[in-house]
């Protein structure tokens, strides 16, 4: 068998995978409606529990971080974070338990996010060795991936996630913009001031504009000459006009978003897709508006 072949099954078998599908019904129907679907007491409940759990679990992680309060809470920190721990196993278990496709969830952000978030503590626990190679504070870190869940459960992040994807390109191209005046400037500020003055290459000079125009302003390096300071100080009175467009341009994209939802706020649910996962689904459809899908009709039940 070529290696063509063998790499044409592999994929195959990967698909298969993927379009593995388990039908909702019963207990794994009920969790998934609690899980991942807000509209009901329970799922705002849970979604409410998750936060707060995703919250003090970094919070913990913050504390045990200062070197004073881990000396002497120690005991009270690990159990802290071995219950945050459990718990957050027991909600990726539950989750891949009921959703019809458990493969796509653990190969989405969100399932990698919370793989990420339980890695570190079993890590250490069954490979102790790991834990002396690599520094306690990197194995901490990686459970600050906690806090990425949040946008799952908070509309408002949503909106705000949706407003700089939609606003992507219009940033990009500022963003160019601004790249195109920091190299030219950069490049200016090693002509007029030179290496005598700390400016030693193009790439330090490029560096000084981008510390410049952002209004940073480190003051490692500062300019000597009149011309050069007044070349800086144009530069600043620009950054604040800098600052301000791409916020103006994420701001216009979530008044624009948040407007067209607050006037489909009456109707929008989190009722979801089970053959795709889409959600948004209106309360009276009977078919999916991604897959066409028939719609369970358990929310009206």
């Amino acid at each position: 068998m070529t290696i063509k072949n063998k790499q044409a099954r592999i994929n195959a078998i990967e698909s298969k995978l993927n379009n593995i599908e388990r039908p909702l019904g019963g207990w794994r129907l009920k969790l998934y409606t609690i899980i991942f679907e807000a509209d009901t007491p329970a799922g705002k409940l849970f979604d409410v529990s998750l936060i707060w759990a995703i919250v003090l679990s970094v919070l913990v992680v913050m504390a045990d971080s200062v070197q004073s309060l881990r000396q002497g809470y120690e005991f009270e920190f690990a159990t802290a974070e071995w219950f945050f721990t459990i718990l957050f196993t027991i909600e990726y278990i539950a989750r891949l338990s009921c959703c019809p496709k458990p493969l796509r969830y653990a190969t989405s952000f969100f399932g990698l996010v919370d793989l990420l978030s339980l890695l570190p503590s079993y890590l250490a626990l069954f490979f102790p060795e790991l834990y002396a190679l690599l520094d306690v504070r990197v194995m901490r870190l990686l459970r600050i991936f906690r806090v990425l869940k949040m946008p799952a459960y908070v509309a408002e992040y949503q909106w705000l996630l949706l407003a700089l994807a939609d606003s992507r390109r219009k940033i990009f191209v500022f963003l160019s913009f601004v790249l195109f005046l920091v190299i030219v400037m950069g490049s200016l500020m090693y002509v007029v001031e030179g290496p005598e003055n700390g400016f030693t290459s193009i790439p330090t000079s490029i560096y000084w504009a981008i510390t410049t125009v952002t209004t940073v302003g480190f003051g490692d390096i500062t300019a000597k000459t009149p011309l050069g300071q007044f070349i800086a100080s144009c530069m600043m009175l620009l950054g604040w006009g800098t600052l301000a467009v791409p916020t103006g341009i994420v701001t216009a994209e979530m008044a624009m978003h948040r407007g067209g939802m607050h006037e489909e706020s009456y109707a929008a649910t989190t009722r979801t897709c089970h053959s795709c996962l889409s959600e948004g689904h209106l309360p009276e459809a009977k078919y999916c508006l991604k897959c066409g899908a028939k719609l369970t009709d358990y929310l009206h039940g």
